[in-house]
């Protein structure tokens, strides 16, 4: 089967899920509750966008499709911040409360972060990849230290909206921030489309890419800024979901046998909304609520990243 057929039938079973979510159980209170759907599937789909892009760039610039954007911080650098912010200012002062102003407070914060850790690195001199991601790992270790020393002191009533905060939830969330997140989405996707050419001469390696004209530190700086974008926005929006990406990237470069990077990216976008539309719609009509989305994308997650390593383990 072609890819393009392959893609077709993929979009086809996203709009069955967007269609059934939308419609299923409305009981012809459309002007209260179609809406208020509307927008959650809209933030499903920037939200799974955003991360399905974000993963499949990270993973060709590293080399390694069992690794995330996760990986350098920001999920952390997140929570840190929503812990500090609580900490000391209170759950009701307006950098809480507000979501539009927590919204622009998380994702300055972490774009911030994720410039400065690039441009320290990079202007050190010629550090290779896995040197960005140890010292990723490392300060994102120290930011997860530092919220649970501060979660430890923390009013337990404070502790709750802590913890809120701490898992991804599609649901009240503000209209208003879903248009911010799709407009920085369009914007990062027009720029980052000119470049998948070159990302499909970089998946060759540094050398060979370097060989065929392709300015490899210049590419790969970009794509770090673009896939940190793109993963402050989905965090800041809905909240941090680990393994999501992993596993839709993997699962494009399994149905879809292709270097092509527009193939595999819009392979991944589409199956991150069928993903997230359909696991909403089980929790909300066949789990009525008892768990949320997060909890079970990171269990499957999990699972299928000891799959992945143990895969790698023995083809080794």
């Amino acid at each position: 089967m072609r890819n393009r057929t392959k893609l077709l039938i993929f979009a086809g079973i996203a709009l069955v899920f967007c269609g059934l979510y939308l419609f299923h159980g409305l009981n012809g209170s459309y002007d209260y509750a179609l809406p208020r759907r509307a927008v959650k599937v809209l933030a499903m789909a920037v939200t799974g966008v955003a991360i399905a892009y974000s993963t499949v760039i990270f993973q060709t610039i590293t080399h390694n499709r069992i690794l995330t954007p996760s990986i350098m911080g920001l999920d952390s650098l997140y929570i840190l911040l929503q812990t500090v912010l609580i900490f000391f200012l209170g759950s009701t002062h307006v950098t809480i409360v507000n979501k539009q102003v927590n919204f622009v407070l998380s994702v300055g914060a972490m774009v911030i972060f994720a410039l400065l850790l690039y441009q320290f690195l990079f202007k050190a001199g010629k550090r290779p990849i896995y040197f960005l991601l140890l010292v990723g790992i490392i300060v994102g270790t120290f930011f997860q230290s530092i919220s649970t020393f501060l979660q430890v002191l923390i009013d337990p009533n404070e502790f709750l909206r802590v913890q809120d905060k701490s898992f991804a939830s599609f649901n009240n969330i503000n209209g208003d921030l879903v248009w911010w997140s799709l407009g920085i989405l369009v914007i990062t996707l027009i720029i980052g489309w000119r470049k998948f050419n070159e990302l499909d001469v970089l998946s060759l390696g540094r050398d060979t890419a370097i060989n065929l004209g392709i300015d490899h530190d210049k590419i790969v700086k970009m794509m770090l800024i673009l896939s940190s974008v793109l993963i402050a926005v989905s965090t800041a929006l809905v909240g941090p979901i680990t393994f999501f990406g992993l596993i839709v990237a993997n699962l494009s470069y399994q149905f879809f046998k292709t270097y092509k990077h527009s193939i595999l990216i819009m392979g991944a976008s589409v199956m991150s909304i069928i993903a997230l539309v359909g696991g909403q719609w089980v929790v909300e009509r066949v789990f009525s609520f008892s768990t949320t989305l997060s909890v079970i994308i990171n269990f499957v997650g999990g699972a299928y990243f000891i799959y992945l390593l143990l895969k790698e383990s023995r083809s080794a």
